[in-house]
């Protein structure tokens, strides 16, 4: 797959903010012969409309001609970050502590490999969050793998609680 130039990827990040949105990730999917160029946007009210959308996504397949990034063709798509959203960053992590969080382990972590909680904060390559138990657990963000937003979490721990299932 192709790596995007620190060039091309601040010329992304400047698009998007001429349009009023932030830039959160690039990601690049498919297959080679079929790549996906995945464009993440969002706003500090998490209002990323259609037409913020569409208009970034306009641009930006102008600008991805141009650099031309892969050999042959390839699929853009444009969209906000989701309900059940990844934290790509600092930022992230800061803005949604005290949020209901679904943290995936990589391989080599033991059993379980999902750890669902109250995000606490990050720092010094730690993510610290409440599981349901109420104990503290301290996760190393190097073997995270990634960590979303889980909307419904309270929804299933209130059910749970209530079926005396914790």
């Amino acid at each position: 797959m192709a790596r995007f130039s620190d060039d091309l990827l601040a010329r992304l990040g400047r698009l998007a903010a001429s349009e009023g949105v932030e830039l959160l990730a690039v990601e690049v999917g498919g297959t080679a012969r079929k790549p996906v160029v995945r464009l993440i946007l969002d706003r500090e009210d998490g209002g990323v409309t259609l037409a913020d959308c569409e208009s970034v996504s306009r641009q930006a397949s102008v600008l991805l001609d141009a650099y031309d990034p892969f050999p042959g063709a390839f699929a853009l798509e444009v969209s906000s970050p989701g309900i059940d959203r990844k934290l790509y960053n600092e930022k992230d992590f800061a803005r949604f502590e005290g949020c209901a969080v679904r943290v995936k382990m990589g391989p080599t972590w033991p059993a379980p490999r999902v750890i669902d909680g109250v995000l606490e904060g990050r720092a010094d390559g730690v993510i610290r969050l409440r599981d349901r138990s109420g104990a503290s657990r301290e996760l190393p963000e190097s073997q995270a793998f990634e960590t979303r937003l889980a909307p419904n979490l309270e929804e299933s721990f209130t059910r749970a609680k209530h079926r005396g299932r914790t």
